[in-house]
């Protein structure tokens, strides 16, 4: 990737990341608890429209970073403001802006307590989050990082389920545990190049060995926040006491702060590494396909069981991105959007079953779709879209990911019972999706009394529209997120093949 320039006209990123930081301080100040839910869904909503002006302006032909911001910030220690993106990051910007509102929405009333501080942790998480993806300094970037651990940890901890604190703890715990990693990572870095900017970093010749010490710092970070099997454990007990935004917003955006950490940083700045360790991440991520699908295929509780089919859903982003391809790349990455949009409904639907029933046990919900024929609707919708359905948007991010495996197993015959093996984790999709949905909807013979269960009211058909329109138009239309994609994938295999472009993979020094 090119050096950022900077551009004066553009201060689009800064809006976007610290607006909601000025709508939290003014959330500080109302009193009214319906007040704060109508401000804070009105600016999310702004925010959201305001972001698609990177869309509308994004030239789709160059690989170079937009958008660009650099001003000075620590002038002695060299680290700048710099903020700036591609084709890669501006659809997980869009992700991120798209969602907060959605989050307000399936909140409205499952929040009753201390609605105030949620919502200012709400808007801070977004700062936080779209922070991540358009810095371009390594010490602003890990601000961010960290950042967005304090408030998801809020999340959890004050207004999650019963084991709260634990899960909080827990999440804190393995996260900060892998931010020593990336921080280590990042002063070795500094020390070599002299610099914290990223696009300097990406563009430095490095040594073997200092390639593979680095990218297992990196690796160590990214796969706990992933999370990729077998760091994963910290994700079902977040995802079950969490709040339902709570989910959404660990599903739909920060699990890909760990993928696009890979993106990122790994391939281009440690591209001799990347080929050494290619094969064994590819098989941890066939592993967690596998291991995702029939641990889902285990649960009896409906939100563990969406947890652990994100586990299997990564699996595929992780393949696609270690495929080191066009197909993978622009799949996984498509994988990281159709899942934020998927599993984020998925968990939203989850939330209302229980704002009616108080329990998430598949058994207490069978039969409910009897009564609620448009929740039924949506549910079946989002179901077949998790389990790659054609015609709906998971299924071209999962088709191109495979194509990019079987093309990568082409010239590294070992893998072909790697790809032999996802096979039955695309089964495993359809086994537990369709048992979670035939339950729901139908149930058996006898059911629970549901007579005086409500089908959905309009906020929450509102809160599900968006996303059911998604799930249409990217898996009939998915060629303009692909054509934003293709030069920053094309530039970032470009920096991957830097070292030895004719071997499939590079070996240990």
């Amino acid at each position: 990737m090119t050096a950022p320039s900077p551009n004066e006209s553009s201060h689009l990123l800064s809006v976007l990341i610290f607006s909601p930081l000025a709508a939290a301080a003014v959330a500080a100040f109302i009193r009214s608890e319906r007040l704060l839910r109508l401000w804070t869904l009105a600016f999310t909503s702004a925010i959201a429209l305001f972001s698609l002006q990177l869309w509308a302006r994004f030239d789709t032909k160059t690989a170079d970073f937009q958008f660009v911001e650099v001003s000075r910030w620590i002038p002695t220690l060299g680290i700048k403001y710099s903020l700036g993106i591609d084709g890669i990051s501006l659809l997980l910007v869009l992700l991120t802006t798209f969602i907060m509102p959605l989050c307000v929405l399936c909140s409205w009333r499952y929040i009753q307590t201390r609605v105030k501080e949620f919502m200012i942790c709400l808007l801070i998480m977004q700062t936080a989050m779209t922070g991540v993806f358009c810095a371009l300094d390594f010490v602003l970037f890990f601000v961010f990082w960290e950042a967005m651990l304090i408030p998801m940890a809020l999340l959890i901890g004050v207004w999650g389920g019963p084991r709260k604190i634990y899960a909080a703890l827990k999440f804190f715990v393995y996260t900060m545990s892998g931010s020593v990693f990336l921080l280590v990572a990042i002063i070795a870095l500094r020390l070599k190049v002299g610099s914290f900017s990223i696009p300097d970093m990406m563009g430095h010749d490095y040594s073997p060995t200092f390639q593979i010490w680095v990218f297992l710092a990196f690796f160590i970070s990214f796969a706990i926040k992933v999370p990729m099997f077998p760091f994963h454990t910290w994700l079902p007990a977040a995802h079950v006491e969490a709040p339902t935004a709570g989910s959404v917003l660990l599903a739909s955006v920060l699990l890909k702060m760990g993928t696009y950490g890979f993106l990122r940083f790994s391939l281009p700045i440690t591209p001799y590494a990347t080929q050494v360790f290619t094969p064994y991440v590819l098989w941890l991520s066939v592993a967690a396909i596998l291991y995702g699908g029939l641990t889902a295929l285990a649960q009896t509780d409906l939100k563990k069981l969406v947890a652990y089919s994100s586990v299997a859903h990564m699996g595929f982003a992780t393949l696609g991105i270690f495929a080191l391809n066009q197909f993978g790349i622009q799949g996984a990455v498509l994988v990281m959007i159709n899942h934020g949009v998927t599993t984020g409904a998925l968990f939203i639907i989850v939330g209302i079953i229980y704002e009616r029933l108080h329990t998430r046990d598949l058994a207490q919900t069978a039969g409910m779709g009897k009564r609620m024929p448009i929740f039924a609707l949506f549910a079946g919708v989002f179901a077949l879209s998790s389990l790659a359905f054609p015609g709906t948007n998971s299924f071209i991010g999962e088709f191109l990911v495979m194509s990019g495996g079987f093309q990568f197993a082409k010239t590294n015959p070992a893998f072909i019972v790697g790809m032999i093996c996802i096979v039955p984790g695309v089964v495993l999709a359809a086994a537990y999706m369709l048992r979670m949905l035939q339950k729901v909807a139908y149930g058996g013979t006898s059911n629970p009394d549901h007579s005086h269960v409500l089908d959905l009211g309009l906020r929450e058909i509102l809160t599900l529209t968006p996303l059911l329109v998604l799930v249409f138009y990217i898996g009939l239309h998915p060629e303009p997120f692909t054509r934003v994609l293709d030069a920053s994938v094309k530039h970032l295999l470009e920096q991957t093949r830097q070292v030895h472009p004719l071997a499939p993979y590079a070996t240990l020094p």
